[in-house]
């Protein structure tokens, strides 16, 4: 193990874990959820599930990392459980299929950030998006985009990926700490902050089967869970690391950055629109915000800080999604970091060109990813932290923490009662939702 790369700080394993989870799931996807499933209901929903779920299963996630010092799919070999390997394989899978639409929509931002400069969306809004979501200009985009992340993943663990998150997490966060105070000031953002601020208990009710799984995958999503990128990063860790200390602090930041997102995008939405989009698919982030700041004074400027903002939070995820199978290959057959990432990276380009071309296609995408895949992933990696290898794991939990047994023995406890239950339900309203979508189910039959 001795020439594997190790972090050179706790503070850089921090912003790298943070970085990859302040991604699209904070700022792109999280506000057009929250719109789309109830509003302050679905943030409700939200935050209990990074609390009870996210929190728990990323602790897991950092136990069998740092334990075996291996990539997400040789950890269960190494601790002495190659037959549930297939887990890590899952969380390939789910990585490699995530950014393969992620760096499209990685892509638009970079759209984007060109029509800020020119002025590009700020006459039609929607009539920018149709011309930049699907197309050669998109391919284009996500080739290019796939480019950055590449360069990035390939200069290495500490050259690349931790020398850049320690750039690009700060800076999200002063750029999008300054959107929300200056949105602030707006007229009408005091009915955003209602909205994003006051949950009904009704609507969370009356509407459970349709705000759990997106709720429950968001908080995947944006934790980076299930995807083995918490595996692969904390198997680059010291044992002297506290690991529920830094678990916390990932999980704070991360939550932090989504509520921002929301304290800028739902202001400016009512500020300017009076309202928000119920509804639509992958590109209404970028056609409502886009609209709503042609019609600011300096809206061209505002809109250029958020799209930067975007493109730091896409790139921070993206090479963590990229590192997952590099480190996989890597580990195993001894390649050379930077041809394993070149290669993997012109695949993931390839796979991702369909969503490129049609959104219905990069939607079907994100849904098999959210719905499926994520809660599949964590529910096997709750059983074998709980069931499987619960001693030792339990023990590594303990290492350079100050937390005490107690803590590990509850959280043991959790991992194996509450987790499967919880995620169990979440991955069958899940299919349920996928099959609806599909047509094989006319209507919820769970919870409907």
């Amino acid at each position: 193990m001795s020439d594997r790369e190790t972090w050179t700080s706790r503070v850089g394993f921090i912003l790298a874990a943070v970085g990859s989870a302040v991604g699209l799931g904070n700022i792109w996807s999280f506000p057009f959820q929250t719109a789309s499933n109830g509003g302050a209901a679905f943030l409700v929903v939200y935050l209990l599930a990074v609390t009870l779920i996210g929190f728990p299963v990323m602790l897991g996630e950092f136990v069998i990392g740092r334990r075996s010092e291996r990539n997400a799919v040789e950890a269960f070999r190494s601790l002495g459980f190659g037959e549930w390997s297939i887990v890590g394989g899952l969380g390939v899978l789910a990585s490699f299929v995530t950014l393969a639409f992620y760096s499209v929509v990685g892509g638009w931002v970079l759209s984007y950030i060109v029509g800020s400069v020119t002025g590009g969306y700020l006459g039609d809004a929607g009539a920018y998006f149709a011309a930049v979501s699907a197309g050669p200009i998109t391919v284009a985009a996500h080739a290019v985009f796939m480019g950055l992340t590449i360069a990035i993943v390939a200069l290495g663990v500490t050259d690349g990926i931790e020398r850049a998150t320690k750039l690009m997490v700060p800076a999200i966060f002063v750029l999008m700490g300054g959107l929300a105070l200056w949105v602030s000031t707006l007229d009408g953002a005091a009915e955003g902050y209602a909205y994003y601020l006051s949950p009904d208990v009704g609507v969370i009710a009356g509407n459970l089967a349709g705000i759990v799984p997106p709720a429950v995958g968001q908080a995947f999503f944006t934790l980076s869970l299930g995807f083995g990128v918490m595996i692969a990063y904390s198997s680059y860790l010291g044992r002297d690391d506290s690991l529920p200390a830094d678990g916390s602090a990932i999980v704070v930041v991360n939550t932090l950055v989504a509520l921002l997102a929301g304290f800028v995008v739902f202001p400016v939405l009512f500020a300017i629109e009076g309202s928000i989009p119920s509804s639509g698919g992958a590109g209404t982030a970028f056609t409502a915000l886009a609209g709503a700041f042609s019609q600011i004074p300096g809206g061209r400027v505002i809109g250029l800080g958020f799209f930067v903002v975007l493109l730091l939070a896409a790139l921070s995820s993206s090479i963590s999604l990229l590192e997952v199978p590099t480190s996989f290959v890597a580990d195993r057959t001894g390649y050379d970091r930077t041809p394993t990432a070149l290669g993997l990276g012109a695949l993931v380009a390839l796979v991702g060109v369909p969503t490129a071309l049609d959104t219905g296609v990069l939607g079907w995408y994100n849904d098999v990813v959210f719905n499926l895949l994520l809660p599949l992933a964590v529910l096997f990696i709750s059983l074998f932290v709980g069931w499987v290898a619960d001693d030792q794991l339990a023990a590594e939990l303990n290492l350079g923490s100050s937390f005490g047994s107690g803590f590990s023995s509850v959280w043991l406890w959790w991992v194996r009662i509450v987790i499967p239950v919880a995620i169990g339900g979440t991955l069958l309203l899940g299919i349920q939702s996928l099959l609806v979508k599909a047509g094989v189910l006319a209507a919820p039959i769970v919870l409907g």
